[in-house]
């Protein structure tokens, strides 16, 4: 991802007061939010090639960074797991640090012990699944490099 590149935040409105704050203060303000650890993540548009940036709880494996797509619990995917897909390459902050990443979907055995990692973080990720037949994906973010905190 070019630095140069303008980034599009969210159009949600809580959601993007949460990134002017989050990265305003470095993370000091939003990297916590309602008790729960947030990142920000930035994906390349699938049709418009621009760069989006959204919030997300996350968890950690290994060294990885996990999100879940759950929108909601709607029975949509998030417009920034499809962005994904189309380029798994993406840029994640987490509180001051900011660093490229590879983004994946956790598979079969994979995802069952990683969904329970987030669902302990944030328990209503159980009865967003309740509400869909869509199998909602966690997705791990691998960094790549050095950290540019």
């Amino acid at each position: 991802m070019d630095e140069q590149d303008e980034v599009l935040d969210s159009p949600t409105g809580w959601v993007a007061t949460h990134i002017r704050h989050y990265v305003a203060s470095e993370g000091a303000s939003g990297h916590i939010w309602y008790g729960k650890p947030t990142l920000l993540l930035t994906a390349r548009g699938r049709r418009s090639g621009t760069l989006r940036r959204t919030g997300l709880i996350y968890g950690e494996d290994g060294g990885n960074y996990l999100v879940v797509a759950s929108n909601g619990g709607s029975d949509r995917h998030p417009h920034w797991y499809l962005n994904l897909l189309a380029d798994p390459r993406v840029r994640v902050q987490v509180a001051a640090e900011t660093f490229d990443a590879v983004a994946r979907e956790a598979e079969d055995g994979e995802r069952a012990r990683l969904w329970e990692v987030m669902a302990a973080i944030f328990p209503q990720y159980e009865s967003y699944q309740k509400q869909t037949e869509r199998k909602i994906p966690v997705v791990v973010l691998e960094p790549q490099g050095p950290a540019r905190g």
